[in-house]
């Protein structure tokens, strides 16, 4: 893109931007950065911070994306991937892509492939069930939350449901014997070729693939991406085998036929809105 087709922004106007953004993501912050300081851990709201890399510091920090000019900013302060033009400061498309362009390049093939699917929405969130499929209390990865079943009916439960999972980064947190149970294998290397839209987990790494692709993309769109991935980490969570009703998380009951239904409408629902993220994320790439 040209600097005479790029969007140019005023100190006022990128300014007013930026400290939208600082203010929207700082609701999240505060309460996970306290919960940090004592010494808590939060199975539900703190996932996003601790299973993913990138840090609370960035996620605040604004980037107006490729094809933004910033009028009146000093360039010591936007880094490496940035370049001072005619008109103002504004991302160095081609010094992220020489450096970063395999990685860009399989985030996009990965964004387009799974947009080119239809979503598939039998799974009803087995996958939080094969992660604790016969282990006990002491095994389990969130050991200070019960479960609502015991062991023994949990197993039940996989064992009667079977398990459907095409997403790599949640098999491999199966356990050992969960794992013959899943009618797939997925691997790194096939994760291009299964992964599907209606994938709980899959629209939850839109926010990683943002933050990946930052600052090619507004954090505006990285923001919202992570918006979408809290909202699905609280249904993965409801709909797992752990009882956290006492922090105000009801179950999705997917052992009965009204959670399995419940289920697949919110799982459904979020397909939608992911397919919107995706898009826009791909736009981004391709403008």
């Amino acid at each position: 893109m040209t600097a005479a087709l790029a969007a140019v922004l005023d100190a006022t106007a990128w300014r007013a931007r930026r400290r939208a953004h600082e203010e929207r993501v700082d609701t999240w912050l505060a309460p996970h950065l306290a919960r940090r300081r004592r010494g808590e851990r939060h199975p539900v709201e703190d996932f996003l911070f601790t299973y993913y890399s990138f840090r609370p510091a960035q996620l605040r920090r604004w980037h107006p994306g490729a094809g933004v000019v910033l009028r009146d900013a000093d360039p010591a302060e936007w880094g490496r991937d940035y370049r001072v033009g005619p008109a103002g400061v504004t991302v160095d498309r081609a010094a992220v892509r020489a450096r970063r362009g395999e990685s860009v390049d399989w985030i996009r093939s990965l964004l387009a492939a799974t947009a080119g699917r239809p979503a598939q929405l039998g799974c009803f969130g087995m996958h939080e069930w094969a992660m604790v499929y016969r282990q006990t209390q002491e095994e389990i990865r969130h050991n200070a939350w019960p479960l609502r079943l015991s062991p023994e009916d949990t197993a039940a439960v996989v064992e009667e449901r079977g398990v459907r999972c095409s997403h790599f980064d949640a098999y491999r947190f199966f356990t050992a014997p969960a794992r013959p149970l899943n009618v797939l294998n997925p691997t790194r290397d096939t994760q291009h070729a299964l992964e599907q839209p209606g994938c709980l987990h899959a629209n939850m790494d839109l926010y990683k693939w943002s933050y990946k692709l930052s600052p090619l993309v507004p954090s505006e769109l990285v923001a919202d991406c992570f918006a979408l991935a809290r909202e699905i980490r609280t249904l993965d969570m409801r709909a797992s085998p752990y009882d956290l009703a006492a922090l105000g998380y009801p179950p999705v009951r997917v052992e009965t036929v009204a959670g399995r239904h419940e289920y697949a409408q919110a799982q459904r629902s979020f397909a939608q809105r992911a397919a919107v993220l995706r898009s826009r994320l791909l736009a981004a790439l391709d403008g």
